[in-house]
């Protein structure tokens, strides 16, 4: 896992474009470019982060340069934060569990006056 993985994922443009990716399948660069409000110049130069993070692969189909997302960069940062995650669901249990046990306090906001 690179810090070039977290360094992608966190531009708000690289995300939405991740997340297009996901979505639609491989996409050409005027087909990522055509929704955004940015130039195709900048939404190269996101790509081309995206790519060295190893998050979108590129090939060529015919005169396109055809963009593919490729997870596995996100599944070590989804491995990676898994602990992290598990002990905040814990957490929260036992935070759900004590407020369970006590008991109702103040007017029953079922009941009206």
């Amino acid at each position: 896992m690179t810090a070039d993985v977290f360094t992608a994922v966190a531009d708000p443009l690289r995300r939405r474009l991740l997340a297009r990716l996901r979505e639609q399948g491989p996409l050409s660069l005027s087909e990522l470019a055509a929704p955004l409000a940015v130039t195709r110049q900048a939404v190269t130069k996101h790509l081309d982060a995206l790519a060295r993070a190893g998050l979108v692969r590129v090939t060529r189909e015919g005169r396109e340069r055809v963009h593919r997302l490729d997870p596995a960069p996100l599944r070590e940062v989804d491995e990676w934060l898994r602990p992290y995650a598990e002990e905040w669901d814990e957490r929260l249990a036992r935070l759900r569990a004590h407020l369970d046990e006590r008991p109702p306090q103040g007017p029953d906001p079922e009941e009206r006056p």
